[in-house]
């Protein structure tokens, strides 16, 4: 019987480890890939917003000479906080189901079942991408992740989306010599994007160097060509690659089958704000999955107070219990 099961693997979830451990409570982390899966699937060549101090949890120092740390880095540090706290992680095991009766959880894995008294949810977001819903969408060209750039020299890339991760494999692609098309639904690059790296895309179309669409929609994708639909009316370009940048969901359909109850239009699931306390007593919530679609509004920095906030509640509760 363990105090606290946690799913997920990411640094949230070793945050609320490190917490669990310090308040001397049993627990053991769950991840159905490896090591911060979601750090580990970003692009190769990926820099943080954030800088090192922000991205430390538990206390422990994040070292870089970078103002911004890399994905490298990320990696390197969390794995080193696993690791030098002996983090009792299970990796490459898939939660399948969580149920409840006479106050203790049952977990059941793709490995094992499993016993716990409280359970924290902190699977992230970045596993199901956001779909376009149009025809040819499920072509082999048609790419939601993105590694590294030299995988597209000399292709012609139509990229969709106006945020950090679209504006990335724009540039990115165009400077390993693919000929780049972005397709925007708005009438602007988005003032999310980093800061020191959005006048470089707007003067790239300025110049013509990437060719942009504004208030426009990808249409249809075809082995050698896209329709998009723009002002002006549907035009259909030559195409190798669609890289589909249209952000990523948390898993509902799991959030429901547990029992969290959501909100109709926003998937924003219901927990307590000062304890994480979902409304299944025991179940909380850490991280960006407390955001349902709108996933920018939780990011390490901002969220990995909940691991605190969540070990507090449960201490309270076995001290006043």
């Amino acid at each position: 019987m363990l105090d606290i099961l946690i799913i997920g693997g990411g640094p949230i979830g070793i945050a609320c480890g490190l917490a669990a451990e310090k308040a001397g409570l049993s627990f053991l982390i769950v991840e159905k890939g490896c090591l911060v899966n979601s750090l580990y699937n970003y692009p190769s060549t990926m820099t943080f917003f954030s800088t090192s101090e922000k991205l430390e949890i538990g206390g422990i120092p994040f070292v870089t000479i970078s103002n911004k740390p890399t994905r490298a880095e990320a990696l390197e540090y969390y794995r080193r906080v696993a690791t030098s706290h002996h983090q009792p992680i299970n990796l490459f095991e898939e939660v399948t189901g969580v149920t409840k009766e006479n106050n203790v959880f049952t977990i059941t894995t793709s490995k094992a079942t499993y016993h716990a008294k409280n359970v924290i949810l902190s699977t992230g977001f970045y596993d199901i991408a956001v779909n376009l819903d149009i025809p040819g969408e499920n072509l082999p060209k048609v790419k939601h992740y993105y590694k590294d750039p030299h995988y597209y020299a000399m292709q012609r890339v139509v990229v969709v989306g106006s945020s950090n991760s679209a504006i990335d494999v724009a540039l990115e692609t165009y400077r390993k010599g693919a000929d780049v098309t972005l397709v925007i639904r708005g009438d602007e690059i988005s003032h999310r994007v980093k800061y020191w790296i959005r006048p470089d895309i707007i003067n790239r179309i300025k110049e013509g160097s990437i060719k942009a669409y504004f208030n426009s929609n990808l249409k249809a994708i075809r082995e050698y060509e896209v329709d998009i639909e723009t002002p002006e009316g549907t035009i259909t370009i030559p195409n190798d690659f669609v890289m589909a940048m249209t952000g990523y969901k948390p898993n509902f359909e799991f959030l429901k089958k547990v029992g969290i109850t959501m909100a109709d239009t926003t998937f924003i699931p219901e927990y307590n704000p000062e304890t994480m306390e979902t409304n299944l007593p025991g179940l909380y919530l850490a991280g960006v999955v407390c955001g349902g679609m709108d996933t920018h509004l939780w990011f390490i920095e901002n969220s990995r107070i909940h691991a605190e906030m969540i070990i507090r509640d449960i201490v309270d509760k076995g001290v006043n219990g």
